[in-house]
């Protein structure tokens, strides 16, 4: 199986490349830090597994997948990432991905899940496999996990923040006081576990909450 794998931590990229070069069987097509660098190699064609993870600087991983499902249908696409919100679960389904593995999986689970997915199969880390089972028995009234999205109000906020209004002009916009503007962005920041409004953004839009 020929795989590409595009990951922006340097360190960890060579290792992914190493290892599964390494593998009986397996030929490593390319291995780049952002999706620019990846979708600029005429490779893909000759691809038939992308390990992605989603968190890229520039453009993100969903929005490669999303890219490189649209033109190359058969590609296999893999996540391959710390997040396990079902935000951007969904969004990586929904770009193109059939399978979704968490860092800190071992090198064989690695590779047995790359394998899987080649096979035909749809891997996904156990907590992922979870989440996306509650989704639906929720959906058929079988469940009650809790949503950790946003809430109508809080994405208000999030955009108008992203427009670079102020608190209180926040607050006039939506009617509100300039304390409750303040806390829906302390639940923004602790639901997209970002630090600092650059981070908060970043992960939002990666989440398709902007």
């Amino acid at each position: 199986m020929h795989i590409a794998i595009v990951e922006d931590n340097q360190t960890l990229l060579e290792n992914l490349r190493l290892m599964l070069q390494g593998e009986p069987g397996c030929v490593v097509n390319g291995a780049w830090q952002s999706a620019e660098e990846a979708l600029a190699v005429p490779i893909w064609a000759e691809t038939d597994i992308l390990l992605a993870d989603l968190d890229l600087p520039g453009m993100s991983g969903v929005d490669l997948i999303s890219q490189l499902k649209s033109r190359y249908p058969a590609l296999n696409c893999m996540a391959y990432t710390i997040y396990e919100d079902r935000s951007t679960v969904f969004s990586a389904i929904k770009a193109g991905a059939c399978g979704y593995l968490l860092k800190g999986s071992t090198p064989r689970e690695l590779i047995e899940a790359l394998r899987d997915l080649y096979d035909g199969g749809a891997p996904m880390s156990p907590k992922v496999a979870r989440k996306v089972i509650h989704h639906f028995q929720e959906i058929t009234g079988g469940g009650s996990a809790g949503d950790d999205g946003l809430t109508s109000r809080e994405q208000d906020v999030l955009r108008r923040l992203e427009q670079g209004q102020s608190y209180k002009e926040i607050g006039v916009a939506m009617g509100i006081s300039a304390h409750t503007v303040h806390t829906h962005i302390k639940h923004i920041y602790e639901k997209v576990q970002g630090r600092t409004r650059a981070e908060v953004m970043r992960k939002a839009r990666l989440r398709g909450w902007l």
